[in-house]
């Protein structure tokens, strides 16, 4: 055997033992490590947030064969718990954390990255028979403070959820009065409205802008009451209008990445700030972060 023939025979299993260990990379605790756009991992979503997040998984999940991730859907409260907490370093959430919240990490010299992707809306909806149309916020606070339309049902999904967080940071209150109350979801919100279609219910854009398809017939029987405007306008939550800030009660979509190193959060978050993440948004009914560009063939 020559010299160059022995060189090649210790190369080829050395460059496979290197290349096998680059793929499965184990943290401290034994656990595999996961890059970019291979491994498995965890992460958080706001379940208010599910039609949305549920499309974008799976594009990213047929683009990237090799990437695996479990997504657990909570309520904001319950999804906070486990964030902060070190269970699980990445959460998809309709806002940026506090100074508070983001201090736990910054306690760990963990650099906290927030990649916005999107823009939802809060959405009041009606029967299709109901009278109701329009609503000023002004209405609304005092409403949701017990100083209006006291004798008018409101629902919304879950005594956990942001919805909750985002009515009471609205109107300044920390309870709601006794015709407020939560069911369980956003899907509960909607059929009690068909059922009792006098009554007002609270839920995300994202449910009727792209709802599951065992409620798709359902969101054909509800309304959306329009909002007034500072311009004297009244405007429901239409994907231009939340893009523009024509809406009233808009909230910006982040994904919060606190792994502390390049995983599959780093990808993720690039996905849905890319081009096709982008366009899935628009698709979605929301208001993508940044506009895809258009490619206009020009024909001789």
């Amino acid at each position: 055997m020559t010299k160059n023939s022995t060189f090649y025979f210790l190369a080829i299993p050395i460059f496979a033992m290197m290349l096998f260990t680059a793929c499965h990379q184990e943290d401290k605790k034994g656990n595999e490590v996961d890059h970019v756009t291979y491994g498995t991992t965890t992460m958080l979503a706001d379940e208010s947030l599910f039609p949305v997040v549920d499309d974008e998984y799976e594009i990213f999940a047929n683009n990237y064969k090799n990437a695996k991730i479990n997504l657990v859907y909570k309520p904001q409260q319950d999804l906070l718990k486990l964030f902060l907490d070190d269970s699980i370093q990445v959460a998809i959430m309709a806002r940026k954390l506090t100074k508070e919240e983001a201090k736990f990490y910054e306690d760990r010299h963990v650099v906290i990255r927030s990649t916005k992707f999107a823009i939802d809306g809060i959405a009041l909806i009606t029967g299709q028979s109901s009278n109701d149309s329009t609503i000023t916020v002004e209405t609304l606070k005092a409403a949701l403070s017990g100083k209006a339309l006291q004798n008018k049902t409101f629902v919304f999904d879950n005594p956990k959820s942001s919805t909750v967080e985002y009515l009471m940071n609205l109107s300044g209150v920390k309870t709601f009065p006794k015709n407020i109350y939560a069911l369980e979801s956003n899907k509960e919100v909607i059929k009690y409205i068909i059922k009792h279609p006098e009554a007002i219910g609270i839920v995300s854009v994202a449910w009727l802008k792209r709802p599951t398809p065992d409620i798709e017939q359902d969101v054909e029987k509800v309304k959306e009451i329009a909002i007034k405007q500072p311009d004297g306008t009244f405007q429901k939550p239409t994907q231009s209008n939340l893009k523009l800030g024509n809406y009233a009660l808009t909230r910006d979509l982040y994904l919060i990445n606190c792994q502390g190193r390049a995983g599959l959060g780093t990808g993720f978050a690039s996905f849905l700030a890319g081009e096709l993440g982008q366009r899935i948004i628009l698709k979605s009914g929301l208001a993508p972060d940044s506009l895809p560009s258009r490619q206009i063939k020009i024909r001789n």
